[in-house]
């Protein structure tokens, strides 16, 4: 069942600026949902239309079969938790977790009974006397989400709530949200650009660009099956390959003709391709699934190395032929220099093709 809705939302700016163009959405009880996309797609208008801190042009929204869009924040039975902490300075970890309570007539006793539960559940029962000046960035944040989970709400909004931490905290923090979120089972929105932490975080995971959602699904859903180029190139790192060629017929079946080389397709793929033929077309391809070491018996293209990327545990590998730059993905042990003539075989099973005018992704049959 769905503890939020939100119905075909549009947010106009003064000037006609349309931040938000047709937005729909639903989370389900329990649910942990990612909304991601880059800066400026509209992500956080979302997010504040659902807080009650922007109000939509139109479109509904409900939580817990209540609609809510003309509710002031405080009556919509919410928690959000901003990319800044936010948190009084003067005041102490207990009275800050505590303070919206307060501020709605909770009982003493149970103000403090809720703030030391949640502190047990975030590691932080033994800062509960000291001031957020006396605390790191982690515990800071930590403090933020205390805050929000006392009220016990039907829906956590998260805002970018880990972009000002260190990369080795952000790792820390994400398996401590997902931790928390798996022990309290409480409806979530979680709003961020960057796409790593969308696919480790999301049991689902919805994608944005200039207003409109993209596709909403499973972060190997979106990896595998992208419905548009555009979520292809935004989902994976390094980005997807993308080829401008033409189809061309074949004795038997059909071919991706890129210029420098031509493709023979699966069959799998003539029933899609077939009203492409003698047109343009665009293939797309993901790093891994480019091999620099060749294979006999693996349809292969001629590249020429620009430049390699050593991380470690892979390396990162920047190929071009006559009219595109590659990028492939291969181990740590593969040595290749810059300027060597390659042959990097193709995964033929592992093609992607979207049309050039709308950017849809084809399906093969």
């Amino acid at each position: 069942m769905a503890v939020l809705t939100a119905h075909h939302l549009t947010k106009v700016f003064p000037g006609g600026i349309r931040a938000v163009d047709d937005f729909s959405l639903e989370v389900a009880e329990g649910e942990l949902l990612v909304l991601v996309g880059p800066s400026g797609c509209g992500k956080t208008t979302v997010l504040r239309m659902i807080a009650g801190l922007e109000t939509p042009t139109t479109g509904t929204i409900t939580i817990g079969g209540r609609k809510v869009d003309r509710l002031p924040p405080k009556d919509r039975d919410l928690a959000m938790v901003f990319q800044h902490h936010a948190l009084y300075p003067h005041m102490t970890v207990a009275r800050n977790m505590g303070f919206g309570l307060k501020m709605r007539r909770v009982d003493g006793v149970e103000i403090d009974r809720r703030v030391r539960e949640a502190a047990e559940l975030l590691g932080i029962g033994d800062l509960l006397r000291r001031r957020p000046g006396e605390l790191s960035g982690g515990q800071r944040q930590r403090v933020a989400l205390g805050r929000a989970m006392v009220r016990k709400p039907r829906v956590f909004l998260f805002d970018e709530p880990l972009s000002n931490l260190d990369a080795e905290l952000r790792h820390q923090m994400r398996a401590e949200i997902r931790r928390l979120h798996e022990q309290l089972g409480t409806a979530t929105v979680y709003v961020t650009h960057d796409q790593t932490e969308a696919m480790t975080l999301g049991g689902r995971i919805a994608v944005m660009r200039a207003g409109r959602l993209q596709q909403t699904a499973s972060a190997m859903t979106l990896y595998d099956r992208p419905a548009n180029r555009f979520v292809a190139g935004f989902v994976g790192s390094p980005a997807m390959n993308f080829l401008e060629g033409q189809i061309r017929r074949t004795a038997d079946t059909f071919a991706f003709d890129e210029g420098s080389f031509s493709l023979s397709l699966p069959k799998a793929w003539s029933g899609v391709i077939k009203p492409y033929a003698g047109k343009p077309i665009l293939m797309g391809l993901r790093p891994e699934h480019l091999d620099p070491t060749g294979a006999a018996d693996t349809p292969c293209i001629a590249a020429k190395v620009e430049a390699v990327e050593t991380l470690g545990h892979e390396t990162h590998v920047l190929l071009s032929t006559s009219r595109h730059t590659l990028v492939c993905r291969t181990g740590p042990t593969y040595s290749l220099r810059v300027g060597d003539q390659i042959q990097p075989a193709i995964a033929i099973g592992r093609l992607h093709f979207f049309d050039p005018s709308t950017g849809d992704a084809l399906e093969e049959s």
